[in-house]
């Protein structure tokens, strides 16, 4: 592992506890040797864990798109700041650098970008590990929706439980040097067969 992805909000949140999180978070990511790869902008939590593990001496990549950097958000004093066409553009660069998936506390981008991941790695498309840091309980409820969708039969358990909730960054990314992937929900078969 080189790099994990993190998604987070672009705004601080109302608990000092995310923006401390944050900062934990991409100090964690930089003293542990990894490459952080995130959104790109400056501001919310998103800014924080970039800002505290370049602090750390941490590389640094953030991937926007040319609207939001035309929006004077993006953050100037990255590593690298990758500027594409679209928010899938976005989302795809950011998985082919990830090689790992941790969000943080933050708002319907955050899901939609890391529930896409999960998604995908349930189906094979990689075998990359997805975690929450579990800010004071921000993720408890999410947890329990999540865990519906296997009792309700409308997922396997294996792929509930290959969500991993930690405490902290450092615990994240211990549980994604463990991680071992479950088998695709189709059969790795299929999965070749369509890409």
């Amino acid at each position: 592992m080189k790099s994990i992805c993190v998604y987070c909000g672009s705004s601080p949140g109302t608990d000092p506890r995310f923006m401390a999180a944050a900062i934990a978070c991409g100090t964690a990511i930089a003293e542990a040797g990894l490459t952080l790869v995130y959104g790109g902008g400056k501001v919310g939590l998103m800014g924080a864990v970039a800002d505290a593990a370049l602090a750390a001496g941490g590389k640094v990549i953030g991937v926007m798109p040319q609207d939001l950097v035309n929006q004077e958000i993006a953050h100037r004093g990255l590593t690298e700041l990758r500027v594409v066409n679209s928010m899938h553009e976005r989302k795809w660069t950011m998985a082919e650098l990830g090689d790992a998936f941790l969000s943080l506390p933050g708002g319907p981008g955050t899901f939609e970008e890391f529930f896409e991941q999960w998604t995908w790695a349930l189906l094979g498309f990689h075998a990359k590990p997805c975690a929450f840091v579990n800010v004071a309980g921000y993720y408890d409820l999410l947890r329990q929706t999540v865990q519906q969708m296997a009792d309700k039969g409308f997922i396997a358990q294996q792929y509930v439980d290959m969500l991993i909730y930690a405490d902290s960054t450092d615990a994240a990314i211990a549980a994604f040097r463990a991680y071992v992937p479950p088998p695709p929900k189709w059969g790795v078969a299929a999965v070749e067969a369509r890409y």
